[in-house]
């Protein structure tokens, strides 16, 4: 039997609806279609998964009204699973099918040499190796990118780097490819590097690579965040955190004094590990709702640990879309009138 992303999901879509009380357990069955919230088994009904073949497509297909995103039970195994590599999602459909593994794939070895282990795929020990094989953002594509998003940052900043050519492989073909991409690293409070995210570019300059999903992270992200003018073991009272990168990083335009964290997800984000001494924190949302729940729940952790959160919110609808489009002293402005007068002081530039 092939191993092939395509028969897989093949495979897969025989046997639907088990998948789906499997990875979907949130959901329930309607008719020919398992509803829930969404591919990360959240509770809800805008994803609909087609559990029998009919004249409308495959049996395993499904859709999110909500997002207007589609794929397969692979992709449902992929994000309900945190999963990153494909062989990993591969492994996961095969040990639900009870199909064979393949056998492990050793590169070739010279007599006499010595190689250092293998670093197993999503962990923190290869995000570590990533972003060691990668060069500082300077005179690099990847800061003619930050620049043309209108993020100006200090060559200080220690969290970004730049791979001319970074591994992508499609979930849905499992072919992969080398493009050049932004490298942000993923870190604890000790400043370790837990994981990192990756933004594929365009060779030719124009912003992100034409990819289905031109940005994925990997390795432990849970309570870690990509930090921004954070030192590690400095005492850090006031601080803001979002989800995204670009919209945190818009912020430390702004106030580049204020340190800043990026969760890169509303999960992560509820679960960010807020640094001891910590009495205000800003939180950074977006206009639409999906990252509701990870700033509630921030909120709440912090109040319980005694800190004061107050939630930023943007005119547009990010704090990067107020950078670029309304510019730097506009989103300074806007600002001022949501933090605190005495840090408004202390983080944004005086007139």
């Amino acid at each position: 039997m092939s191993g092939s992303a395509s028969e897989l999901a093949r495979r897969l879509g025989e046997h639907a609806e088990a998948v789906c009380r499997e990875y979907l357990s949130n959901g329930h069955r309607s008719g020919n279609y398992w509803m829930v919230g969404d591919a990360r088994n959240t509770t809800g009904r805008s994803m609909h998964v087609r559990l029998k073949t009919s004249t409308k497509g495959p049996a395993g297909k499904w859709v999110d009204e909500a997002t207007s995103e589609f794929g397969d039970l692979l992709d449902v195994i992929r994000e309900s699973c945190g999963l990153i590599d494909f062989r990993d999602i591969a492994d996961e459909a095969r040990r639900f099918l009870s199909m064979p593994l393949p056998p492990p794939r050793l590169p070739p070895q010279p007599l006499g040499a010595h190689r250092q282990p293998a670093a197993a795929r999503g962990s923190p020990d290869a995000a570590r190796r990533l972003f060691g094989m990668s060069q500082p953002i300077v005179g690099t594509l990847a800061e003619r990118y930050l620049a043309g998003r209108g993020i100006l940052l200090s060559t200080r900043e220690r969290a970004l780097r730049f791979h001319p050519g970074c591994y992508y492989r499609d979930f849905v073909t499992g072919e992969t490819q080398t493009l050049p991409a932004l490298i942000a690293a993923v870190t604890n409070l000790n400043g370790q590097i837990t994981g990192l995210q990756r933004t594929w570019l365009d060779p030719s300059g124009q912003g992100k690579a034409q990819l289905a999903d031109p940005r994925r992270s990997l390795g432990d992200l849970l309570g870690n965040g990509i930090w921004l003018g954070h030192e590690p073991g400095m005492p850090v009272p006031v601080m803001a955190a979002g989800e995204g990168f670009e919209t945190m990083a818009s912020l430390k335009v702004v106030m580049p004094a204020l340190p800043v964290a990026a969760a890169t997800s509303a999960n992560h984000l509820a679960g960010l590990i807020l640094p001891p001494g910590c009495r205000r924190l800003y939180i950074a949302a977006d206009a639409d709702a999906a990252g509701r729940h990870g700033i509630e729940r921030l909120s709440q952790r912090a109040g319980e640990s005694g800190i004061l959160a107050l939630v930023l919110r943007p005119q547009l609808g990010d704090f990067n879309d107020d950078l670029r489009h309304l510019g730097p002293a506009h989103l300074a402005a806007w600002l001022s009138d949501q933090l605190l007068p005495e840090d408004a002081r202390l983080f944004l530039p005086s007139e």
